[in-house]
């Protein structure tokens, strides 16, 4: 155990979780200052507390205020030569910070999820109404002045038409819906909520204003800033710039690169040369809008990556003592039967989804297809263990009257809104404006995509988003994506046992509503 003196003790203290133990957490010490000291510490021959003592502790920063010191001098040098000078990038990845970005539009938000290594909570549509007007006044809609007066007109009608339907809708849902005996009168308010709003989504534009908080690396900043102020959207550039300079707020030495001349200046050039050639090739190649798109939703799974033995083999490779290649022969001299116990065996019980198999479920990977309404895109795209692209949010592929807002006695009106909404898009790209076109699109407009996912993931997604929870739209994709598996690999798709197919119209959310009314009881003796 190593030994400190009591000054030593007294320094080390209010930044270490514990003074004793070999296992401790880095406690009220700017993020610099931690990712510098870990940097350090692979060359480092002592302890990190000692390491703390000898070069860190006194030069930590203080002072308050704008432009005060933030980071420490010693940190700051350490950067300046490990980051920028040698360009050690995995130092980036030793400190974070949070970040809010409010009043952002649905069409930044998948902007800002784009680069995925990070986390991300956005506001739900699905908890909070967008009926009621913002602080300053008005409906939460993007503005921008350039996009013209009509612009303005066609969303004031898209969220009084959301705004006329959702009392209306609610009441029909609370009607259509019987109260099951013993239901907690609180939790089927909200259960009634979340229906009305889950069924209303599609009328928001994507335009809709949210909020977002993300956590990241000081190097998933450094590559998110640089994606935002090389995007063609307005939006995106100016949040780029008021990222960048919140970032360097609390850690300057992590996107120090992003202003230096010959480094950011150079990688956003790049990102917006790549964009164009992609614009360029496509257009060449008659590749930009499909006229005759088929206006439905759809999953395909276009392509398989590995069989069902190569999964066996990489499950038992880590208990193995011998090349992959025998594994591989053993297991193609089973039976189908003997292969299937296995691999159940192999898997376990799995009593609830949050049981999920070893990393040997990576051998497989499977390339989807999808044609989804953009507010199911929305939620399948968050998943950050896939590889996901999409292509822009246009009317082409069509969209659809929810058959519930139908019987609620609403669907003229969300077809009227939905054919505004498709003409203002229009209109805004026939003035040049294909980037910000798409703000005019209501959710519930169809957008196709790729998600690129090993097994290990697919279960994962699958599970989770077919929850009997889960909005009625991606339900359906997770349902289907789980079929097209079954199809192909059905001894795995066996193992996503907690996939839910049932179709039955229900209040999704009551079940989990009651479960949380239920941790909301005060206990009794």
């Amino acid at each position: 155990m190593e030994t400190f003196t009591p000054s030593e003790r007294a320094l080390l203290a209010p930044h270490f979780s514990n003074v004793d133990g070999p296992v401790f957490a880095l406690v009220d010490l700017p993020e610099t200052v931690k990712a510098a000291m870990f940097a350090r510490y692979s060359r480092y021959p002592g302890t990190l507390r000692r390491l703390f003592l000898d070069e860190f502790a006194e030069t930590l920063p203080g002072g308050a205020g704008v432009g005060a010191d933030v980071e420490g001098a010693r940190a700051a040098e350490l950067f300046e030569r490990i980051f920028v000078g040698y360009g050690d990038d995995s130092v980036a990845q030793l400190g974070g910070m949070h970040v809010a970005v409010e009043w952002c539009s649905n069409v930044l938000t998948k902007v800002l999820q784009r680069p995925r290594l990070a986390g991300y909570l956005e506001q739900s549509t699905r908890y909070i109404a967008y009926d009621a007007p913002m602080p300053g006044g008005g409906y939460r809609y993007y503005r921008d002045e350039a996009l013209g007066p009509e612009y303005v007109a066609s969303m004031d009608f898209l969220f009084d038409a959301y705004s006329r339907a959702l009392p209306q809708v609610s009441a029909w849902v609370d009607a259509s819906y019987p109260v099951s005996a013993g239901e907690p009168e609180a939790a089927r308010k909200r259960a009634v909520k979340a229906k009305a709003l889950d069924l209303l989504r599609g009328l928001l534009p994507a335009a809709s204003l949210s909020h977002m908080g993300i956590y990241a690396s000081g190097q998933a900043y450094e590559q998110l800033i640089m994606h935002l102020l090389a995007h063609p959207l307005p939006e995106a550039r100016l949040c780029g710039q008021r990222m960048l300079e919140a970032v360097k707020a609390v850690i300057p030495s992590f996107v120090s690169r992003v202003e230096r001349e010959g480094r950011g200046d150079v990688w956003i050039g790049y990102l917006g040369e790549r964009r164009a050639a992609e614009q360029r090739w496509v257009e060449r190649l008659g590749l930009d809008r499909d006229e005759a798109a088929e206006e439905r939703s759809s999953v395909r799974l276009i392509h398989v990556d590995g069989d069902e033995n190569q999964l066996l083999a990489a499950l038992l490779f880590e208990g193995a003592g011998v090349p992959e290649e025998r594994t591989l022969a053993a297991v193609a001299d089973m039976t189908d039967e003997a292969r299937a116990a296995m691999l159940g065996e192999l898997v376990g019980e799995r009593t609830n989804r949050r049981h999920r198999p070893g990393r040997g479920f990576e051998a497989l990977r499977y390339r989807f297809e999808i044609v989804s309404d953009y507010g199911a895109f929305r939620d399948l795209q968050r998943h950050r263990m896939l590889t996901v692209q999409w292509q822009s949010l246009t009317p082409d592929l069509g969209a659809e009257v929810p058959e519930e807002v139908v019987a609620a006695g609403c669907g003229d009106l969300y077809a009227e809104a939905l054919d505004r909404s498709r003409a203002e898009y229009e209109r805004l790209r026939e003035a040049g404006l294909s980037e910000a076109a798409p703000y005019a699109l209501c959710l519930g407009y169809r957008i196709r995509y790729l998600l690129d996912l090993n097994a290990r993931e697919a279960m994962h997604l699958t599970e989770l988003r077919s929850a009997r929870e889960g909005h009625s739209s991606y339900r359906a994709v997770a349902q289907a994506m789980h079929s097209a598996i079954a199809e192909v690999h059905p001894a795995v798709a066996a193992t996503m046992k907690h996939v839910d197919h049932s179709t039955e119209p229900r209040l999704e959310r009551i079940l989990a509503e009651i479960r949380g009314e239920s941790r909301r009881e005060p206990l009794t003796a």
